[in-house]
């Protein structure tokens, strides 16, 4: 376990000091600062502002406290903190903690934090309202690891909050717990499985057998 974190701490600050924003979103290797963050608004606007019902509740969402695993160089963070209250957001990279940092500074509502690849605890406090990550599980070679993310948000979630999430959901991949890009598969009955034993209800899952497996957990 603890060389499989310290590989993956390695391998994403190699990438980050190569082209942070090349790995952070393959589509460009040459990303503009406005090309960069509008990808990251266009993500906002598919996968959230498209589901404001399961994750607001009724809640305004400038009076909510966001948790995002895997933020990267900030691109989808940036433009969670525009929408949000708070966003409290993590990755295990120091390389690109650093950039989100710098790519969240005109958001005093945003904090990013450098973690040790599989739990939350630097993350302050309990009670958040909502929980997002994207092309980041996909990536995490360990069934372990990422089971240890998903029962840290259930510690830090409210009760009946979602965590809405995505992992690589084609089952044909071979997975190396070496391989730091291409992480480890799951069936729609293993993330159901992992679901239950975290506290969470499956409520919603999409893209089953492929790449983008979307998770919809709420926790219990």
């Amino acid at each position: 376990m603890q060389d499989t974190l310290e590989k993956m701490r390695a391998d994403w600050d190699a990438r980050a000091k190569e082209n942070a924003r090349y790995y952070v979103n393959t589509a460009n290797d040459a990303w503009t600062d406005d090309e960069f963050f509008a990808s990251g608004e266009r993500t906002v606007a598919e996968e959230i502002l498209t589901d404001m019902i399961n994750i607001c509740q009724g809640r305004e969402s400038k009076q909510m406290r966001v948790l995002e695993i895997g933020c990267g160089a900030g691109r989808v963070t940036r433009a969670l903190a525009g929408l949000f209250g708070e966003v409290h957001a993590v990755d295990v990279s120091g390389e690109m903690v650093a950039q989100a940092t710098r790519a969240v500074a005109p958001f005093p509502g945003a904090h990013i934090y450098q973690n040790n690849g599989m739990d939350l605890s630097v993350i302050p406090g309990s009670g958040y309202d909502f929980a997002f990550s994207t092309i980041v599980f996909q990536h995490i070679p360990s069934r372990e690891v990422i089971e240890s993310y998903v029962r840290e948000v259930a510690r830090l979630l409210r009760p009946g909050a979602l965590f809405k999430f995505q992992v690589q959901g084609d089952t044909s991949i071979q997975s190396d717990r070496h391989d730091t890009w291409l992480g480890v598969p799951f069936s729609d009955a293993e993330a159901v499985a992992m679901a239950e034993r975290c506290g969470f209800e499956p409520r919603h899952r999409h893209g089953a057998g492929e790449q983008y497996f979307w998770l919809w957990f709420f926790k219990r």
